[in-house]
């Protein structure tokens, strides 16, 4: 791989990738080596622990019953995966993967090891795809820990030019980010080009431009943990799209983002993560305490 390069944004990865005839995985890797100074191998191998956490969490997830902070969410995953087993998944790989990405979430919330990509309220997307793809396609760990390389180079763009911040920027900017993420990165494990990838990760964050943060009770619970298996789909179908059309596109992805920032100031305040609108502000959840969602006492 050549070293010594960086990129501000997706029309400048786009141009190195050409000069260099690159992938944007190879395009990242480079960077991080030059940028922090450490060897090739230390980079390598932080990037290869994250996606043993990744892993980790998927499987962790499904073990025993978790306890929950919050307790508005609890098992949906494993339901998933039950109906899934014995009835067949509607949506194939995407339902597997979806219900990974729950289970994610439901760890997250109990204080379980996972990696925020980009954020811990959208950190089961990623890991979620990952896991469902490799059990589709066998891959070997060298080519996942590509991909997270490619996943990386978009969030950083992402987080320079706009924000991962659903407090900024609504969910958007967090669920968002991470499905342009995980979008781009299927891409480039399936063979798409740089110019597929940028296109799968645009089409991405236009799908669910405006979306909101409503946190109900204030925790990364719900309706988080569905808005990650959306992601998921979202991904998928958009790097289905970008490897379908050649990556063919009426918005740049730069585009795309400044879009997505400016309509992330546009949502008003009570919209960003605040719980003070929204699902947040249903009469149902209104005064909710923590655990009630699972006690049904009330009910």
């Amino acid at each position: 791989m050549k070293h010594g390069l960086d990129f501000t944004n997706g029309a400048e990865l786009l141009a190195l990738c050409k000069e260099h005839e690159m992938t944007i995985s190879e395009a990242m890797f480079s960077r991080e080596v030059s940028k922090f100074g450490a060897d090739h191998e230390e980079v390598w191998a932080n990037m290869e622990k994250a996606l043993d956490v990744m892993r980790e969490s998927v499987r962790d997830s499904q073990k025993g019953d978790l306890k929950l902070l919050g307790g508005y969410i609890s098992g949906e995953s494993k339901k998933l995966l039950r109906r899934i087993e014995r009835k067949g998944a509607l949506g194939g790989m995407i339902s597997r993967a979806s219900a990974y990405a729950m289970g994610v979430l439901e760890l997250n919330a109990s204080m379980g090891r996972i990696v925020a990509a980009p954020t811990a309220g959208s950190s089961g997307v990623l890991p979620g795809v990952l896991v469902a793809i490799d059990e589709e396609f066998e891959f070997d760990d060298e080519s996942l820990v590509r991909a997270l390389f490619n996943a990386g180079a978009i969030g950083y763009i992402i987080s320079r030019n706009a924000t991962l911040a659903g407090a900024e920027g609504g969910c958007q900017a967090e669920v968002g980010a991470a499905s342009a993420m995980a979008a781009s990165m299927v891409c480039e494990l399936l063979g798409g080009s740089p110019e597929m990838c940028l296109a799968a990760a645009g089409d991405a964050i236009s799908n669910i431009l405006g979306l909101v943060c409503d946190p109900v009770g204030g925790l990364v619970e719900y309706p988080c943990q569905k808005r990650n298996a959306m992601g998921v789909a979202n991904a998928i179908i958009s790097a289905e799209i970008a490897l379908a059309t050649g990556g063919q596109r009426l918005v740049p992805f730069d585009e795309v983002i400044a879009a997505m920032y400016n309509v992330g100031r546009s949502i008003p305040y009570q919209l960003r993560e605040t719980a003070l609108g929204g699902l947040a502000a249903a009469p149902s959840v209104k005064n909710i305490k923590p655990g009630c969602a699972t006690c049904g006492g009330c009910k």
